[in-house]
C-alpha cells in the first residue's frame, strides 16, 4: 500500500471520529460504514463542483424541486456541443 493510500484511509478514519467522537466499531464495521460514509462525503463535494461548472458552462440546466433540492438536466440545445467535447476528450 502506498503512503498516499495509507494517508487517505487515515484521514477518513480520523474525520469520521471527529464527526462521531463516541463511535467504536470492528474492522468490518469501520470499512463498511465509516470509510464508505467519508468517501460519499468527499465524492458528493467533488460532484457538486462538477455540476456547478456544467451549469456555468450552460451544459446543464438547474431547477429547484418542491422539496427545495436542486435538480439537473441536460441543456437540449447544447447536446451537439457536449457530444463534440466528449469525443475530443476521449481521443
Amino acid at each position: 500500500m502506498s503512503n498516499s493510500d495509507k494517508w487517505k484511509i487515515t484521514r477518513h478514519v480520523l474525520n469520521y471520529l471527529i464527526d462521531h467522537p463516541d463511535a467504536q466499531d470492528t474492522l468490518e464495521g469501520i470499512v463498511q460504514w465509516w470509510l464508505v460514509e467519508e468517501e460519499i462525503k468527499q465524492q458528493t463535494a467533488r460532484v457538486k463542483g462538477v455540476l456547478d461548472d456544467l451549469v456555468k458552462m450552460n451544459y446543464l440546466l438547474e431547477s429547484k424541486g418542491m422539496d427545495s433540492r436542486r435538480r439537473y438536466r441536460i441543456n437540449q440545445s447544447k447536446i451537439k456541443e457536449i457530444s463534440n467535447l466528449i469525443e475530443k476528450t476521449t481521443e
